[in-house]
């Protein structure tokens, strides 16, 4: 490898935090709080996506549990905090959403995004917060 890309990989802490802070930012302001804000209906309107797992009830519940995750999840990635039990609270939740925009939606041009969110989580969980983080301080 050349050396000058090899001094890189003393920044991964670093890149870990602008990926935890990017990716938190988004779940809380984009897609978290606005649907947190929008109240039962939202959250019932959200929750259905969990009948193309052959749940049908609870989608009120189900969708609130889905918007705290992405809410409360980005906050948590942003600081560092319970780093992995929010990554596996948002795989979960991008993974849902992935089968459900996948159904009716048109296929793998509706479900790419929350797919790749999924993969994204599903990755942070293995690699942990890094050092610039609340976890890695306790």
């Amino acid at each position: 490898m050349n050396l000058r890309w090899k001094k890189l990989d003393s920044f991964s802490d670093f890149g870990l935090l602008i990926i935890r802070v990017g990716v938190g930012a988004l779940f809380m302001i984009v897609h978290g709080f606005p649907k947190l804000a929008g109240g039962p209906s939202a959250w019932a309107s959200v929750g259905r996506a969990v009948s193309y797992l052959g749940i049908n009830f609870g989608y009120t519940g189900w969708g609130l549990a889905a918007t705290v995750a992405e809410t409360l999840g980005g906050l948590l990635f942003i600081v560092g905090c319970a780093h992995r039990p929010a990554a596996l609270a948002l795989f979960t939740t991008m993974t849902v959403a992935a089968i459900w925009k996948y159904y009716p939606f048109g296929g793998w041009d509706a479900a790419a995004h929350p797919a790749a969110m999924a993969v994204v989580c599903l990755g942070l969980f293995f690699t942990g917060p890094g050092k610039y983080s609340i976890d890695a301080k306790s």
